[in-house]
This record gives structure tokens, C-alpha cells and sequence, in this order.
């Protein structure tokens, strides 16, 4: 008998389809035996990870395009006055946001959902590992490179799928959810939410949808989601963290140079009370270990052997912008890394210098966009009191008008002020290299951090 595949006749069209959440989707699908294509501007490593598996990628944005689509999958960066989006509308082509899609195509597995402000990038990456060692072949579909997979996202021939849930537009409230993990809830996305109140107030949404033979395990660490539990309809939920009061509560933490190693007391209604010692995790920082304890928590209440739960851990390879190491030269090390909120910056600067006392930190920071320095601007400037000195890069404005009342100067002098820190800036990425040249003594720690194309610089470097 000839084989059947699912949505045959469909040809699924994804506009943005460089974006990390988007080509995990795209690949995912397209294993699944969807007819998928896409467009961007770019030529990313991650459209190059969907041109491998024979997806067809447009590197312009035109109706053109579209000329054999039948459903449209958005990027939420991309805009209304996008002509593809014009063209789909006036062809009465269904769109679909990213999270719109994800949700039908995970609507048959059992869904651990993975979201917050930060750190879900990694507790996804976590849980995934701990699912796979556990030989569950999940699903997964993550928002960063998990270095073990060489990508962000794999098919699975299991019941389970991992799930990344980006906040960003409101569109995670529609993926179907037994299982969820909730790490903190800082100022993002107002651009979208227009307030820090509606934003509280969507993922007081997101646990309220918790079904009651499931269950979501919620940070009681972070003030605003303490404060969101305490009026939540429903009580479907656990708690972990340093607090005292927490179900999965973390105790004895000792930070080495590369992994950190902590106890957690278990205390759940259905679970045995018991303390688990000495686990080991491959990852440096309290927000790291909170991490791990939001994996360790999941897993173990779904019937994961704590053995195996803790090999994992200790195995746990890491993911690509997560400070990754990418050079060494006269006995000083340049690594990568996303952070590009304050609260990430300043998590990241004081794992550091946690782990290396002894050591001189430059921090080369370039803010993404400018709506969030804006709104974020005060926090920013406290952010770096870690580094012993912070190169400024222009602001990456991701699409948006640039900001001609943005005064960089300006901004630095109020970090140095805040921060007690120098502040370089520089113009460019030629600038940067030239910098690194004259300025670098050695056994010196170098972080670039941003959402943009600091990225590609840190790779760059040319000494």
C-alpha cells in the first residue's frame, strides 16, 4: 500500500524562517512529511540547517513567493506591511503564528511547555536531555542550538514533546499543555503587551490553563510570579527554588570553575520526602542551578529515575550562545553568550566572576533595540558592576526606526556611574578587532552579549 503523508496537498510557506524558533518548527515539520519552504533576508546557520534537509528558502520577501502556498507560518518580527503578509491576505491564505502552528503540530503528544523571561532556553535544553537519556525520544522543539543535537529541534518517535514557549506575542496562551515549567517573569515585550501588568497578567493565563491531570512547576523565587500563584484560580502547581518553602528546594551550593554542585530537598504531596545529594550539573550560576532543579522537579514527577535524571545533568553538553567559549589566545578566553536583558547580563557577570575571582572581566555589550534600552535603561546601567570593563557597541535595532534622542555617551556615562566600571565605545565590528589588539594584557575573560550581530563578531575576532 502507497504511503500516506499527512497534509500532502498542503504547502506550508514561513516568512522568517531564519529565526531559531521558526526553522526548528520548519524542520520539524518538514520530517513530519509537510511540503515546507520559507523566506528571509539572511543566510543563517539555521537557514543553512533547513536548506540541508531540502527545504526550499527564498532569500527575499516577495508575493512571488507565495505562488504555490496554501498556509502561511509568521515570524513575530515580521510586520503587517510585509508583502508577503499583504500578498497572503489578499489571497485568503490562512496565517498562522509560530506558536499557532506548533500547537497543531504537538496537539497529539504530551506536552511539557517550557516558558519565562528567562532561562527557558536552557530548561528546555535540560529536560530534553533528561527525556532522551531516558530513552523517550521526544519531540523537542527549542529556542537555541542544544550542542548534542547540532540543532534546535528534533522529531521524535515518542509520546512526549519538549516545548520552548516564546511569551513574545501572546501566541504561547495557544499550545495545548499537560506539563509546564514557569521560571520568572521580568519586564519584556511591552512593545507588545503595552504594560508590565498585562504581561503578568498572560501568564497568569498560561498557569490557569494547567489541566488537572497535569501539572506546572513555578520558580517561588521570583517576587512577580510569587506574587501571580497567589491569586491563580488554579492551584495545580509546585514550586521550586532557594526559598524555604519550596516543594523542590535547593540547599548546599558550591560554584566550581565549570559545572556547579548542589543538594535539593524534596517535599511533595505525592512524592516520597527525601534529599538528594551532590548533584552535579555541567552549567555555572544560581540561575543555572535553577535551571537544573526546574528539570530535575519535571522529570522525576513524570516517573523519571533519578539516576538517570542526575547522569544527565553531569553529561549535559551545553547550548550554543549559552557562554559558549569561542577562542583562546595569550592565556585569555572569549566566549559568547545571549544575555541581552539586564537581569540576564548581570546573572551571567556574577557567575563569572563566581567562578574566577582572580581573573580581569571585559564585557562587550550591544543593547537590542531601541524600545527596550528605553524602557530598561536604569536597569541596564547597574547591570555591569562585575565587569572591570565594558566595551559598547551601536544599538542593534532588530527593524525598528533608529531612535535619534538615543545619546550613547550619555548612556555610558550612566553606566560607569552605576556600575563603577569604564566604558569604551566603539563604532564598530573593524573597531572591535582593533581594540582587542592594542588593549589585551592576558589571562583576561572576554563575554560578548547581545541578541544581534555581536554574535558573528565574537567569532570574528582577528588578533
Amino acid at each position: 500500500m502507497k504511503k500516506i503523508r499527512i497534509g500532502s496537498k498542503e504547502k506550508i510557506h514561513f516568512i522568517g524562517i531564519g529565526g531559531i524558533g521558526m526553522s526548528g518548527l520548519a524542520q520539524v515539520m518538514q520530517r513530519m512529511g509537510f511540503s515546507v519552504q520559507g523566506s528571509d533576508l539572511s543566510n543563517s546557520k539555521n537557514v543553512e540547517r533547513c536548506r540541508k534537509i531540502k527545504i526550499k528558502i527564498f532569500s527575499n520577501h516577495s508575493k512571488e513567493n507565495l505562488k504555490n502556498a496554501t498556509i502561511v507560518v509568521r515570524s513575530s518580527a515580521i510586520k503587517n506591511n510585509n508583502p508577503e503578509i499583504i500578498a497572503a491576505k489578499r489571497k485568503k491564505i490562512k496565517i498562522f503564528k509560530r506558536a499557532e502552528m506548533l500547537g497543531h503540530v504537538v496537539s497529539l503528544k504530551k506536552n511539557i511547555v517550557v516558558t519565562g523571561s528567562h532561562g527557558k532556553t536552557t530548561t528546555t535544553s535540560l529536560i530534553a536531555k533528561i527525556l532522551s537519556e531516558a530513552k523517550l525520544d521526544p519531540t523537542i522543539v527549542n529556542g537555541g542550538v542544544i550542542n548534542s543535537l547540532g540543532g534546535s529541534a528534533k522529531l521524535g518517535k515518542g509520546d512526549w514533546s519538549v516545548l520552548e514557549a516564546d511569551e513574545s506575542d501572546g501566541s504561547f496562551l495557544n499550545l495545548p499543555i499537560n506539563y509546564s515549567v514557569v521560571t520568572n517573569v521580568d519586564q519584556e515585550h511591552l512593545d507588545f503587551y503595552k504594560s508590565f501588568k498585562n504581561l503578568k497578567k498572560s501568564f497568569e493565563n498560561f498557569i490557569n490553563r494547567t489541566p488537572a491531570f497535569g501539572k506546572s512547576f513555578i520558580c517561588t523565587d521570583d517576587w512577580e510570579l510569587k506574587k501571580i500563584i497567589s491569586k491563580t484560580k488554579n492551584r495545580n502547581f509546585l514550586t521550586y527554588g532557594f526559598n524555604k518553602k519550596a516543594n523542590y528546594q535547593i540547599l548546599n551550593t558550591h560554584y566550581k570553575k565549570n559545572y556547579s554542585v548542589f543538594d535539593l530537598k524534596i517535599s511533595t504531596p505525592l512524592l516520597k520526602k527525601q534529599t538528594i545529594r551532590k548533584i552535579k550539573v555541567n552549567l555555572i550560576g544560581s540561575h543555572n542551578i535553577l535551571n537544573s532543579v526546574a528539570a530535575i522537579a519535571l522529570c522525576s514527577y513524570i516517573g523519571v529515575n533519578l539516576k538517570i535524571i542526575k547522569k544527565s545533568l553531569r553529561e549535559f553538553a551545553g547550548i550554543q550562545r549559552r557562554m559558549t567559549k569561542v577562542l583562546k589566545f595569550n592565556g585569555n578566553d572569549f566566549f559568547d553568550d545571549y544575555a541581552h536583558h539586564p537581569t540576564e547580563i548581570k546573572s551571567v557577570l556574577e557567575s563569572l566572576k563566581k567562578t574566577n575571582p582572580k581573573r580581569k572581566i571585559i564585557s562587550v555589550f550591544q543593547p537590542h533595540r531601541y524600545s527596550r534600552l528605553k524602557l530598561l535603561k536604569k536597569e541596564f546601567s547597574f547591570s555591569f558592576k562585575y565587569s572591570d570593563k565594558l566595551i559598547l557597541c551601536p544599538v542593534y535595532s532588530a527593524g525598528e526606526k533608529v531612535n535619534r534622542s538615543y545619546n550613547e555617551s550619555e548612556f555610558a556615562k550612566l553606566i560607569s556611574k552605576n556600575s563603577n566600571v569604564q566604558v569604551i565605545l566603539i563604532k564598530d565590528q573593524e573597531d572591535l578587532n582593533k581594540f582587542f589588539k592594542k588593549n589585551l594584557l592576558n589571562n583576561e575573560l572576554i563575554i560578548g552579549m547581545g541578541a544581534g550581530s555581536i554574535t558573528k563578531w565574537m567569532r570574528e575576532i582577528v588578533l
